[in-house]
């Protein structure tokens, strides 16, 4: 393999290293109908602002969100809205096991 391509896998690895946190997938979820603030996000998960502005801010620096501000507020967005395209090839990957399981059940 050419360092190009070396390159290119390491870095689609960090991205997908940096949405690989349920929390995370909530949000990603959560932002792909348009920008929301921390405290929108923090609500709507249920959790505390500091622990989702620190998993925001991880996928910030991979380039999944993108964040502004205005006045008090952090406003987050998905920078490519695709990532919300990958959840969703993720869950028809969680569909087909569970066919395959009913399957394998089903013959015993």
């Amino acid at each position: 393999m050419d360092n190009k391509k070396a390159l290119v896998f390491e870095r689609q690895a960090e991205i997908a290293k940096a949405v690989a946190h349920p929390l995370r997938v909530a949000a990603i979820d959560f932002l792909k109908d348009g920008e929301k603030c921390v405290c929108e996000i923090a609500e709507h998960l249920g959790s505390e602002r500091s622990n989702v502005s620190r998993h925001l801010a991880v996928m910030v620096r991979a380039g999944v969100l993108s964040c502004r501000k205005d006045g008090l507020k952090v406003l987050y967005t998905l920078k490519t809205p695709c990532v919300a395209e990958f959840l969703s090839c993720a869950t028809r990957v969680l569909k087909h096991q569970a066919k395959e399981n009913e399957k394998l059940l089903a013959s015993l």
